[in-house]
């Protein structure tokens, strides 16, 4: 099973917890100081949040598969569609050790297809450190980011309050 993955930035962590636990009816599976997830199973999806970012709003989306062959069929699936793929292998990011890869849509949204192996005590650790590392970059990027951006990805000023 794919689970839909969206992860936004926000700007006071403890109100938007408390909003999205009230909106989801469910507390958050984590929790950090710069961090939270919910893991819903209606609808399946991981939603991240953190204030890790410039800008609130819509950093990325993507799909968290169960296994390694999900993981290796979409990543099948973006190859043959001639997808610019961003390939991350084994990595660490949102406090958990991932195989991850990354594509990007026309619009410029990135889009994070990943399996988690497990968790890990902090947000990120850089390359030189390893898995099974304690000390994290704190001067390090946002690890969640295909490319660079310059803000995350918003509804323009006009369409907010449109319905889709």
């Amino acid at each position: 099973m794919k689970r839909f993955h969206v992860h936004l930035h926000v700007d006071d962590l403890d109100k938007s917890v408390g909003f999205y636990s009230k909106l989801f009816a469910a507390e958050p599976a984590r929790v950090e100081a710069d961090y939270a997830k919910w893991m819903l199973d209606d609808p399946a999806i991981n939603f991240a949040i953190s204030t890790r970012g410039d800008k609130a709003g819509i950093d990325h989306l993507g799909f968290q598969t169960d296994d390694a062959a999900e993981l290796a069929s979409l990543k099948a699936r973006a190859a043959a569609a001639d997808m610019a793929l961003l390939d991350e292998g084994e990595t660490t990011c949102c406090y958990a050790r991932s195989e991850k890869h990354w594509i990007t849509d026309p619009q410029g949204i990135a889009w994070e297809h990943f399996h988690t192996l497990g968790n890990i005590p902090v947000f990120h650790l850089p390359a030189a450190v390893g898995a099974a590392g304690t000390t994290a970059d704190a001067t390090a990027p946002a690890c969640c980011a295909a490319a660079p951006r310059s803000t995350p990805m918003t509804l323009p000023e006009t369409s907010k309050s449109s319905c889709c």
